[in-house]
């Protein structure tokens, strides 16, 4: 299990992650507004501006303030990795 750094000591495991989008469209907020309706919204964002929204395989919302593409590019980083121990044995 890969776990994937947030911000502020906060990890996610990164193999349950569907997507990582920007909170900026209405859709997005809608679906956060629901998300926190049915008791499935984290926030992770310790009083900062949401910069990253991802959704999990479990229904899950979890807001960052990372941004998205700071997030991608430690989950992509991190997959390299273990592709590379992998290699190794």
């Amino acid at each position: 299990m890969q776990l994937i750094n947030i911000g502020f000591g906060n990890m996610v495991s990164g193999e349950r992650i569907i997507s990582i989008v920007s909170p900026e469209s209405a859709p997005l907020k809608r679906i956060i507004q629901e998300a926190k309706d049915e008791k499935k919204a984290i926030d992770a964002t310790f009083g900062r501006r949401t910069r990253a929204v991802l959704i999990m395989d479990s229904g899950h919302v979890i807001l960052s303030a990372v941004q998205p593409e700071t997030i991608a590019g430690r989950l992509s980083h991190e997959q390299n990795e273990l592709e590379k121990e992998k290699g190794e044995c």
